[in-house]
C-alpha cells in the first residue's frame, strides 16, 4: 500500500511541473497571441540573477497531498485512531503537497535593467530563456502589451 501512495504522489508532482507556466521573454500565452505590442529598443545596463517563487495559489499540490496523506493515514491505527490518523495525514499531506508544488514551479529568473533609446531606464524581471542570460551592452527590444513587458533579443 505504501508503494502505491509513493508512486501516486511522485506522478502527481511530475504532472504539477507540467502545469507551471513559463515567465521567459520567449513564451507567450494563448491570449497574448496576435495582439499588437509596442516595441522600444534598448541597451542592457545590468543583469542580476533572481529566483522567481513557485506557485502557491493552485489547489493541485495541497489537494493531491491531502488525498494521498489521508489515504496513507487511514492505513494506520484502528477504530477511532484510524480516523484521527486519516485527518492528520490529510492535513500534513496538504501542507507537504503545497510545498512540493511551490518547489517544482520555482524558476531561475533575471532582473534586467535597460536604458531605452529615450534615455529612460527600466527594469524587468523575467525567467531566463532558452538562450541564457542577457549581457551588459547587448542591444535588445522591450515589448509591451498592456501592463505586460518582456525583453527579447
Amino acid at each position: 500500500m505504501n508503494k502505491v501512495i509513493i508512486v501516486t504522489f511522485t506522478a502527481v508532482v511530475l504532472l504539477l511541473q507540467g502545469c507551471a507556466s513559463s515567465l521567459s521573454g520567449d513564451t507567450y500565452s494563448r491570449s497574448e497571441a496576435r495582439k499588437v505590442q509596442n516595441v522600444e529598443y534598448a541597451w542592457v545596463d545590468a543583469v542580476k540573477p533572481v529566483i522567481i517563487e513557485g506557485r502557491t495559489d493552485s489547489p493541485l499540490g495541497a489537494g493531491t497531498g491531502a488525498i494521498v496523506g489521508g489515504i496513507a493515514g487511514s492505513t494506520l491505527g484502528g477504530g477511532k485512531g484510524s480516523s484521527i490518523t486519516t485527518v492528520v495525514g490529510a492535513v500534513a499531506g496538504g501542507i507537504l503537497g503545497q510545498k512540493v508544488e511551490e518547489n517544482a514551479t520555482r524558476k531561475q529568473g533575471q532582473e534586467v535593467t535597460v536604458t531605452l533609446e529615450s534615455g529612460k531606464s527600466i527594469s524587468i524581471v523575467q525567467e531566463v530563456g532558452s538562450d541564457g542570460f542577457f549581457q551588459p551592452g547587448e542591444r535588445v527590444r522591450v515589448l509591451r502589451q498592456g501592463s505586460t513587458a518582456r525583453i527579447v533579443r
